[in-house]
């Protein structure tokens, strides 16, 4: 049978033909992605699937590329029509609520939570475990789970990741300790659809919005500046159309980490229709060099100061 669509996954022919993951961002070179077999073009270099399947399999379809970014494309090249194309079930695919609640315990045992009680004391941290709903996993000794819970209060996914506890930072050897609740569920035909990190706290509408790349840092950020309600994408290329459409008619300031800054900017210019997005340059303008070349975020940067401190500061 001939294949009638024009977007497919590149064949492989070498190591050539396959990439770095831009959502796992693992060493190995795992991810494929999709060319247009009109013209032998790749789309975009976050469009298309991660081979790491039980640590990663993120998976962004032409589809949904296309209409994050307002697109009306042929899928089908046979059919000359926008919405002749396959589509998948609407059912959203959910974590068992009892997996959901059973990770909220253990603390003890959890890296990030230890991290986080040495920098702002235990009741401050229990709010936090709270309000973001941290998890903990036995994946891997001293894992959390970052549960992504929508504005439904249905629950998503988790991303399970390992942390240093005492240095706050991602342990990435001997390979990058992250995955997913679903994937080590083993859940039969689960469909990930990702929502903001923290989308659950936009229920209040009293606040402004921020917006970072990585949960670690919405959770870090969220003690020094809480006039803000702090959301995060998950990924440096997970900031689309799609996710933000919740945030429809809010005010939203956008923190990227230094490498992000242009492109960040960039969306914040083309989701103007969406609601009122600007871009912080507090980063920009006082990372030292040393910093830039470590790729600094904001979470690196607030946690030099001290939380009481920094609050009070003009």
């Amino acid at each position: 049978m001939s294949n009638n669509y024009r977007y497919t996954l590149e064949p492989y022919k070498g190591m050539n033909t396959r990439y770095h993951c831009p959502y796992c961002n693992h060493k190995d070179r795992k991810f494929v992605r999709y060319i247009d077999t009109e013209t032998g073009e790749h789309l975009a270099e976050y469009v298309g699937r991660c081979e790491r399947i039980d640590s990663c399999g993120a998976h962004y379809k032409p589809k949904d590329y296309f209409q994050d970014n307002n697109y009306a494309i042929n899928i089908n090249k046979s059919i000359h029509h926008k919405n002749m194309f396959t589509i998948e079930s609407n059912r959203l695919s959910l974590i068992p609520e009892e997996s959901f609640k059973a990770s909220l315990k253990g603390y003890e045992s959890n890296n990030f939570v230890k991290f986080l009680i040495e920098h702002f004391g235990m009741e401050i941290t229990n709010q936090l475990i709270k309000n973001y709903f941290i998890g903990s996993s036995k994946h891997w000794q001293g894992s959390s789970i970052f549960w992504q819970v929508d504005i439904k209060g249905k629950v998503r996914s988790g991303k399970i990741m390992r942390y240093n506890a005492a240095t706050g930072k991602r342990i990435r050897e001997p390979f990058d300790h992250i995955t997913w609740v679903h994937s080590v569920l083993k859940l039969n035909d689960f469909k990930l659809c990702q929502c903001l990190f923290g989308e659950h706290l936009l229920v209040d509408k009293s606040k402004p919005v921020a917006i970072v790349e990585s949960e670690k840092t919405a959770i870090i950020a969220s003690v020094y500046l809480p006039q803000f309600i702090w959301l995060a994408v998950g990924g440096k290329r997970l900031l689309s159309r799609k996710i933000c459409q919740i945030l429809q008619d809010r005010s939203v300031l956008i923190f990227p980490d230094l490498n992000a800054y242009d492109d960040w900017n960039q969306k914040a210019k083309e989701f103007s229709d969406i609601g009122h997005f600007q871009i912080s340059d507090l980063l920009q303008r006082n990372a030292t060099e040393a910093e830039r070349n470590q790729g600094f975020d904001l979470a690196d940067y607030l946690i030099k100061y001290d939380y009481k401190q920094f609050q009070i500061e003009p």
